[in-house]
């Protein structure tokens, strides 16, 4: 069974930054985004351990291990595509430009 106040205050909460920084801090050193992937991957496993040990949830839950990591992982990837569009954007001011959050675009009169 799922405690839903413990998944977004806890998982969502606590794990989603932690995921955020993740996603943030592999796209300022231009890393790619599969190894979002993997270490979301092992922040669900942390994810699921402290839930187990602070708030007497199931350790070894597949269903909460997959809801937890692909939460994260989303937090994360989301980090990493806003990360890479901001350092594209203000890495080269004068090839590209900001098209939305999560992407850029080639500016006015630039070919690739």
């Amino acid at each position: 069974m799922i405690d839903w106040s413990v998944f977004v205050g806890f998982t969502l909460v606590f794990g989603g930054g932690a995921a955020w920084m993740m996603g943030q801090a592999l796209a300022a050193n231009w890393k790619p985004a599969w190894m979002a992937v993997v270490y979301s991957v092992l922040l669900g496993l942390a994810d699921r351990f402290l839930v187990f040990a602070l708030f007497d949830g199931e350790l070894l839950s597949l269903k909460g291990f997959v809801m937890d990591t692909l939460s994260l992982m989303l937090i994360g990837l989301a980090a990493w595509r806003a990360t890479r569009a901001r350092k594209m954007t203000s890495q080269y001011p004068w090839l590209y430009e900001r098209s939305g959050f999560f992407s850029w675009r080639l500016r006015e009169g630039k070919t690739d």
